[in-house]
C-alpha cells in the first residue's frame, strides 16, 4: 500500500468489518460497483443484489469472502438528482423510461402536469421502497417531444444538471473585468517577439502561444505563454466562486458550456493576434539532447503576431513551404523540437494513445449527418509537447521545492487488470511479454500502430488503464512517463490550471506559494468529479445523436458499414463500426444457415464456411435500434453466397442445361 492510501486508511473512520460504503455505479447490464478508496479496486454487485437503491445513491455494502463483489445492505444517502426520461404512457398510471440507460426501471408518477405520451421531462425521485414495485416520481420539468433533435442538447445538460446560465452577479462581474487589462502590474515586456497560436480552425478562443529563441550557448528556449486568467479571476470573488463550481468546461456536439463568461474566454483573456494581452509565460532551456537543463517564469505582456491553424502549420512541416522565411524558420524548430521531446517521451515509457478525433456533425435540425475524423498529426504534436513540457515543468519547480499543488494523477495499472489483459491477449494468439513493465506495455501499443487489430487492442489496453485525476497528495503520470505534472496551460476552462497559476505567481514572487492543504483536497475532488460529469455528458449526447441516426438510417437508407469484431460470444458477435465509432451485436442466429461453433479458448466462431475472430471485417447492415437501452443489432451483408447456396445454384444451373438439350 502507498503512502497516499495508508494515510488515507489512518484518517478514515473504522468501518464495518467486511462492508465497504461509496457512491454507487450502475453499468448498462445492471450490475453496480463502488471503487474502493483504499485499493482503487472495484467491488461488484449483481443487479438482482441492488434492492432499490440507484445510481449515483450512497451504499454500503457486504463483501463476499476475499472476492471482489458484493450485496447491498443498506441505502446510506439517496443521491440529489434531476431524472430525464420520456413519458410512454398517460393516464392514471403515467409512466416514464428515464434517458439514461444506467436507470433500469421505469417510474410511475401521479400526474402528467401536461406532458404527452413521447415527451421528454425531467422528474425528481419520490420514493422507491419495494424492488417489485416501480420507483415512484414527480414531473417537474417538460423539455419537449423526444423526437425533437433540437432538444437533445438541452435533454443532457438537464439529465447532467449542467448550468444553462451564469448567475446574474456573475455576469455583472464579467462586464467589469476589462478595466483590470489597465492595473497590469510589473511584467516582463515581450510584445516585440515573434509569439504565435495555433489551434483548430473552428476555435473561438486561444489561451496559449508560442515562441522560440536560442541563447548564448546554442541552447533552444522555447517560450510557452498562457492567458493570465489569474489576473481577472481573484480568489474568493463571484466569477472564481462560480468558476470552481463548474470546474471545467464541458464541450457538447453543438454548444459549449463554458466554466467562464464569454468576456473573459472570447475577451480579455484571448490571445488575439495584434492585441495586448495578460500572460503568464514558461522559458524551457533544452539542450541538443532534449533535455531541459533550465527553467523560469514570469508574468508577461504579449501580443500575438499570428493566429495559425492546424492545417497551416502542417503545410509549413510537410513541404517546407509557406508564410515568410523568418515565421517558417520558427515554426520548423519548434517542430524539430516538439519530435525530440515525443521521442525522448516514448523512450521513457509514455504509451502511445493518440487517436484521431472523430467530430460528429450535425444538421440546423440538431439531427446528425455524419462523422467527420479529424487527423491528429505532427502539427497537433508541436502543440501537444510543448504543452505537456510547460505543464511538467511548473509541476517540478513547486512540488520540489516543497509546496503542495494540484497535480494531474494516473496511477499505474492494477497488476491484475494487466494479467487479464495478458491472458485476453493470448487468447487471440498475441504474445505480447510481461506488460507490468512499463516500457513492454509501451513497445506493444508501436508494435499495434497501423495493423487492423490496432483500434480494438487500444481499446483493450485502455481498459485496463486507470482514469487520470486530480490530487493534492500524491504525483505523477504513468500514460506520460512524468515524474511530475500538473495542469498548468488551459486556465480558461480547467480550475486546477487557474490554482496552478495562482501558486506559481505566489512563488516566484516571494509569497510561497502554498494553499491550505484541506483545500487543495477539496478542490481536487471536486476537479475530478466535474471532469467525470462533463466526460459522462459530452459521451451521452453523442450517442443520442449515433443511435438516432441508426434509427433514422433502418427507416430510410439501409446503409451497408464497414465493422469489425470486437468480442466473440456463444451467442454472436460483437462488431464496432470505424465510421461511427459505435458497436453493437450480430446474433449467431443471421451468421450462417447451418450451426455455428464457438471456440471459447481462440475465442472465434465458425459456421457456414467462415470462421470469425476478434479483430475480422464484415460489412452490416442495422437490424434493429432499441433507443432505450442503447443497444443495436447488426445483420451481416453477404457479399458472396454460403456453400448451401452455391450448391444450390450449381444445381439450377445443371437442370437449366438439360433441360436445353
Amino acid at each position: 500500500m502507498n503512502k497516499r492510501k495508508e494515510k488515507l486508511r489512518r484518517r478514515q473512520a473504522p468501518r464495518e468489518t467486511g462492508t465497504m460504503t461509496g457512491r454507487l455505479r450502475v453499468a448498462r447490464n445492471g450490475a453496480g460497483y463502488l471503487v474502493d478508496p483504499e485499493t482503487d479496486k472495484a467491488v461488484w454487485i449483481e443487479e438482482r443484489d441492488l434492492g432499490t437503491a440507484l445510481p449515483d445513491d450512497t451504499v454500503t455494502v457486504k463483501l463476499k469472502g476475499a472476492g471482489d463483489e458484493g450485496v447491498l445492505i443498506r441505502i446510506d444517502a439517496r443521491a440529489p438528482r434531476s431524472i430525464v426520461g420520456t413519458v410512454t404512457a398517460v393516464g392514471r398510471f403515467t409512466r416514464v423510461q428515464p434517458l439514461n440507460p444506467a436507470y433500469r426501471q421505469e417510474f410511475t408518477v401521479p400526474g402528467a402536469r401536461g406532458a404527452r405520451a413521447g415527451d421528454r421531462v425531467v422528474m425528481r425521485l419520490v420514493r422507491w421502497e419495494n424492488r417489485h414495485l416501480a420507483p415512484e416520481g414527480e414531473i417537474t420539468d417538460i423539455i419537449g417531444p423526444q423526437d425533437d433533435p433540437s432538444l437533445d442538447t438541452l435533454a443532457v445538460m438537464k439529465q447532467y444538471d449542467l448550468p444553462e446560465s451564469f448567475p446574474r452577479g456573475v455576469l455583472d462581474a464579467a462586464e467589469h473585468v476589462s478595466a483590470r487589462l489597465a492595473e497590469p502590474g510589473k511584467r516582463l515586456d515581450l510584445r516585440r517577439k515573434f509569439i504565435f497560436t495555433c489551434d483548430p480552425a473552428s476555435a473561438r478562443d486561444y489561451d496559449d502561444a508560442l515562441s522560440l529563441e536560442t541563447d548564448k550557448q546554442g541552447n533552444r528556449v522555447l517560450g510557452v505563454h498562457i492567458a493570465d486568467v489569474s489576473h481577472f479571476v481573484t480568489p474568493g470573488s463571484a466569477l472564481d466562486k462560480e468558476a470552481y463550481r463548474r470546474s471545467t468546461s464541458v464541450y457538447l456536439v453543438d454548444k459549449v458550456v463554458p466554466m467562464l463568461p464569454e468576456q473573459l474566454s472570447n475577451g480579455v483573456c484571448s490571445l488575439v493576434p495584434g492585441q495586448d494581452r495578460l500572460a503568464f509565460s514558461a522559458f524551457l532551456t533544452f539542450d541538443a539532447k532534449g533535455a531541459c537543463v533550465a527553467r523560469r517564469f514570469a508574468k508577461s505582456v504579449i501580443r500575438s503576431k499570428a493566429r495559425f491553424t492546424y492545417e497551416q502549420v502542417m503545410e509549413v512541416i510537410s513541404t517546407k513551404q509557406g508564410q515568410k522565411p523568418n515565421v517558417r524558420k520558427t515554426i520548423l524548430a519548434i517542430h524539430e523540437l516538439a519530435q525530440q521531446l515525443r521521442r525522448n517521451r516514448f523512450a521513457a515509457g509514455a504509451l502511445d494513445m493518440d487517436v484521431p478525433e472523430a467530430q460528429i456533425l450535425i444538421d440546423e435540425k440538431g439531427m446528425m449527418t455524419g462523422i467527420e475524423v479529424r487527423p491528429y498529426d505532427e502539427s497537433h504534436q508541436l502543440v501537444e509537447e510543448c504543452m505537456v513540457a510547460a505543464n511538467e515543468a511548473v509541476a517540478k519547480e513547486l512540488w520540489t521545492r516543497g509546496v503542495k499543488i494540484l497535480a494531474r494523477l494516473h496511477e499505474p495499472p492494477d497488476p491484475e487488470k494487466l494479467e487479464d489483459l495478458r491472458a485476453n491477449l493470448a487468447k487471440l494468439g498475441i504474445s505480447c511479454g510481461d506488460l507490468s513493465q512499463q516500457k513492454n506495455l509501451a513497445r506493444f501499443l508501436e508494435k499495434i500502430k497501423g495493423s487492423p487489430l490496432e483500434g480494438t487492442l487500444s481499446v483493450m489496453v485502455l481498459r485496463s488503464m486507470k482514469r487520470a485525476l486530480y490530487s493534492a497528495e500524491q504525483i505523477g503520470h504513468f500514460g506520460l512517463a512524468k515524474k511530475f505534472y500538473a495542469h498548468f496551460t488551459s486556465p480558461i476552462r480547467r480550475y486546477p490550471d487557474l490554482v496552478l497559476h495562482r501558486q506559481l505567481a505566489s512563488w516566484i514572487s516571494g509569497g510561497g506559494g502554498r494553499l491550505d492543504f484541506g483545500w487543495l483536497k477539496r478542490a481536487a475532488q471536486n476537479a475530478s468529479e466535474r471532469e467525470q460529469v462533463a466526460d459522462d455528458a459530452e459521451r451521452a449526447l453523442d450517442e443520442i445523436k449515433k443511435y438516432r441516426y441508426l434509427e433514422e438510417d433502418l427507416r430510410a437508407r439501409g446503409s451497408v458499414f464497414d465493422a469489425v469484431v470486437s468480442k466473440c460470444t456463444r451467442y454472436g458477435l460483437f462488431v464496432d463500426l470505424p465510421a461511427l465509432a459505435v458497436g453493437g451485436m450480430v446474433h449467431i442466429s443471421k451468421l450462417a444457415d447451418d450451426f455455428v461453433r464457438f471456440d471459447e479458448f481462440h475465442e472465434t466462431l465458425a459456421g457456414g464456411g467462415r470462421t470469425w475472430s476478434v479483430g475480422a471485417k464484415l460489412k452490416v447492415r442495422v437490424e434493429k435500434v432499441d433507443f432505450d437501452r442503447r443497444q443495436v443489432d447488426f445483420v451481416p451483408v453477404v457479399e458472396r453466397p454460403d456453400r448451401k447456396i452455391q450448391a444450390k445454384a450449381k444445381r439450377n444451373q445443371t437442370s437449366r442445361r438439360r433441360s436445353r438439350k
